[in-house]
């Protein structure tokens, strides 16, 4: 028997599983730093301490994205080490902001199942919550993997499928962390458009252009803890479909929303995941570029509004010839929901 670890296979999950992840990682500064080097994100209230402080907060907290990474980072040994795709997410929410010191956990459960046609993969769907040291939920979300099977004589499982919302209700948003007390300041962020300068159908177009190294989407998955296979090991790679190691679709995401900088740097706080997909691979030397669409508009707390976004991404076109989510060029969809200052709490 071997005490290495090969992960699960698609027969191996049961719905109503529940798994504890090992290990819980402390986030520090030092990953903060090294996160911003990997993507460029420019966002204030997670730059500057300072800046964090007149929203009275301690000190800058961690970007969402990036405890979001920590936390799928945890999942990956137990969910989709085998996995040949992740394809999606759903119903996510940030419940709590998350310091640099903080300790980070993970437990999912097993959702549904469905063995595809081909009775060689499976989709596994999870409901993860990460939490901090003090056992305080901090993140939620929902996946769903397809996994390899072990063995391609194992019987499908009876279908599972979970209902999920198609977006997290306005009424549902977690109360947006600042409280900016008539203090906060457009220019220092980058940006004069608040909250009322946003309509609802308005697409804007994030511009700026980064191009993906292969050194740098593996420091960046190794940041996260994330051994999933199709990230790391080129020998078994080359013998796969696509014939190379592909691009974490985190590294997309965070990206994606670093380029959003420009055009949405005073929307900094996610909110909620309420849907994403991977649409095509990424390979080191890709170029991703991303606009969004304001899908809805809310009001919230402490002077705050949410804006519903959809963030699409695309590789080696710029947005302005994108030519739809169904062309090879398209990478991300991804939908959330993000708080931003409304200028009237601050502008008698």
């Amino acid at each position: 028997m071997t005490k290495s670890n090969p992960g699960l296979y698609f027969e191996d999950f049961q719905v109503g599983m529940v798994l504890r992840h090992a290990t819980p990682k402390t986030v520090t500064e030092g990953d903060v730093a090294l996160y911003t080097a990997l993507t460029g994100s420019r966002y204030a209230l997670y730059s500057s301490d300072a800046f964090a402080r007149d929203g009275d907060l301690d000190a800058a907290p961690v970007d969402p994205l990036l405890v979001f990474h920590t936390v799928f980072g945890k999942t990956v040994p137990d969910i989709s080490l085998n996995a040949v795709a992740n394809l999606g997410y759903a119903d996510g929410r940030f419940l709590a902001p998350v310091f640099p010191g903080d300790t980070l956990s993970a437990i999912s459960e097993v959702i549904g199942v469905k063995e595809n046609s081909n009775g060689k993969t499976g989709v596994v769907y999870v409901r993860t919550t990460g939490f901090n040291q003090q056992g305080e939920a901090i993140l939620s979300y929902v996946r769903w993997v397809m996994v390899q099977k072990g063995d391609p004589s194992a019987p499908a499982p009876t279908a599972v499928i979970p209902k999920l919302p198609d977006f997290v209700a306005p009424q549902d948003l977690p109360v947006p962390a600042p409280a900016w007390s008539g203090t906060y300041d457009f220019e220092l962020a980058g940006s004069p458009f608040a909250f009322e300068d946003y309509q609802i159908g308005e697409c804007i177009d994030h511009v700026d252009g980064m191009t993906v190294e292969e050194a740098e989407h593996q420091v960046a998955t190794r940041l996260y803890q994330n051994t999933a296979k199709v990230h790391f090991d080129a020998v078994a790679q080359a013998q796969s479909r696509q014939g190379k190691r592909l691009i974490y679709g985190g590294v997309v995401i965070s990206i994606a929303r670093a380029l959003a900088f420009n055009g949405l740097a005073n929307a900094a706080e996610i909110l909620a995941i309420n849907a994403g997909r991977h649409i095509n691979p990424l390979f080191a030397g890709d170029t991703i570029y991303a606009w969004s669409e304001v899908l809805d508009k809310a009001l919230l707390g402490n002077g705050h509004g949410g804006l519903r976004l959809r963030l699409i991404a695309t590789k080696n076109v710029s947005a302005y010839d994108f030519q739809g989510p169904d062309s090879p060029e398209a990478i991300l969809e991804f939908d959330y929901w993000a708080a931003i200052p409304l200028r009237s709490s601050f502008i008698s």
